[in-house]
């Protein structure tokens, strides 16, 4: 059915994002220094079909026209990144002066547009001067990048007010320091991987305190993990029991919730934690957990599926198999609307902070039609159904403030390359050319409406 009654408070907040690397091109124009990932790109078989992110979108040179298609569609609020080695090609030192002009330009045409920015300070594009030093494994790297973000705030924060300072930290331990499958391509010990999350941790205190001191306007500041999900097979009790002792686990490849957010949220690495990896926990001081815990204003999550798990004898759990022909994304994911709301549930009842979801959407198997449009019901489907959710849980208490639909425009999507696309806009990768899809005006239609369209 449709709701006849917004389903989100007036003041909900709705946007996109993007990230730099996935959309920006010009990888070695203007001064910019090479990252990690350009590394990656060009290291055989590590990427699908051998994509590298160098032109991508050339939303580098056609950010007028991005945020001119944001303005056709009504999106109030736009979430971006920053490249850190496009201001500091040597990662630390001298700015890259065209670089910040670059981005200086880009929140003014956003401001112009009456679009709010919103800046995350680290999706993933590491200085590779400073991973030849030893990246995040370096001592010296939550300084590195205190700096970086003391160059950022300067410039942007006149009109700048939200701050994210790191995207997903689990994505790229797990999967770039754990599996080797994402830049920059290690598989480290367990030791090494706890002192590089140690850093990155530290890496986020450092920012938020260099952001409160910096700032010029009142700044809002968080960051954005990944929401790890498990829904309860059944209504259970011990089934809701089992899907919270799921979200709050530590295994040895660091995919945790409370591994990441406990020392930020709560002063405390997590007790199972420090009971299962003992001694192997790097060294702390109470003044680096006090860095680490530097207040926030909000928790932004990242989720687009989960897991069901169910409850086992003796108070444990287990995961479970979808069902044969349950319907999945383009990348394969399964679609269980329900982490939309068990997610966000977790998070709110263990840190009590104002939650924002940024990022959500699919991998859609999308083109352009002989009509010259992009239809893409499943999409449209996906998104309801999980904004139903998100809706439930706002209406039980959960203080949900805001949504970032993932992704402005179809991009380079890390080791898949091109192969999946996220964007509510079509790009042609050859030609550039951008054909808002279906799913773009419906939210559109959504966004004016503060989220009347929900199916229930």
């Amino acid at each position: 059915m449709i709701t006849n009654q917004p389903a989100f408070p007036s003041d909900f907040v709705w946007g996109v994002g993007t990230s730099c690397y996935q959309i920006e091109g010009a990888v070695a124009e203007d001064g910019k220094g090479p990252s990690v990932w350009d590394d990656f790109c060009q290291t055989p078989h590590k990427v699908s079909g051998g994509d590298t992110g160098e032109t991508a979108c050339d939303h580098y040179h056609r950010y007028h026209e991005d945020v001119e298609l944001m303005r056709e569609l009504h999106i109030p609020n736009y979430r971006f990144s920053i490249s850190w080695p496009r201001l500091l090609p040597d990662g630390k030192g001298a700015v890259n002066r065209p670089g910040l002009d670059f981005y200086d330009s880009l929140v003014d045409t956003l401001l112009a547009h009456q679009i709010q920015p919103w800046v995350t300070l680290f999706h993933w594009d590491y200085p590779s001067k400073l991973q030849k030093l030893g990246g995040w494994l370096n001592p010296e790297s939550p300084g590195w990048f205190a700096d970086y973000a003391r160059v950022v705030v300067e410039r942007l924060s006149d009109r700048v007010r939200h701050w994210i300072t790191i995207n997903e930290p689990q994505s790229f331990m797990r999967f770039g320091h754990v599996d080797g499958t994402n830049a920059p391509g290690l598989e480290l010990s367990l030791p090494d991987r706890l002192l590089a999350c140690h850093h990155v941790l530290l890496a986020h205190g450092r920012a938020v305190e260099t952001i409160r001191e910096t700032a010029k306007l009142p700044p809002l500041v968080g960051w954005a993990p990944v929401g790890v999900a498990a829904m309860p097979e059944s209504c259970s009790e011990a089934d809701s029991t089992a899907a919270q002792q799921a979200m709050a686990e530590v295994p040895e490849t660091l995919w945790s919730n409370i591994w990441f957010n406990d020392p930020v949220f709560l002063g405390e690495y997590p007790a199972a934690g420090l009971q299962a990896f003992g001694r192997l926990v790097p060294n702390y001081t109470t003044e680096e957990m006090q860095t680490i815990s530097s207040p926030l204003d909000f928790l932004g999550l990242n989720i687009y599926t989960g897991t069901i798990v169910r409850a086992t004898k003796g108070g444990g759990f287990t995961s479970v198999t979808p069902e044969a022909g349950w319907p999945h994304t383009a990348f394969d994911w399964p679609v269980y609307e329900e982490s939309l709301y068990w997610g966000p549930k977790f998070y709110w009842e263990r840190y009590k902070t104002p939650l924002y979801i940024t990022e959500n959407g699919m991998a859609n198997i999308d083109w352009v039609d002989l009509h010259g449009e992009v239809s893409d019901p499943q999409r449209i489907d996906y998104l309801s159904r999980y904004l139903a959710q998100l809706q439930r849980g706002i209406e039980e208490g959960i203080d949900v403030q805001g949504y970032f639909l993932w992704s402005l425009l179809d991009n380079f999507e890390w080791a898949e390359g091109f192969s999946k696309r996220f964007g509510l806009i079509h790009v042609n990768f050859q030609s550039q050319q951008r054909i808002p899809k279906q799913s773009a005006y419906w939210y559109r239609d959504l966004i004016r409406s503060q989220g009347q369209p929900i199916k229930g």
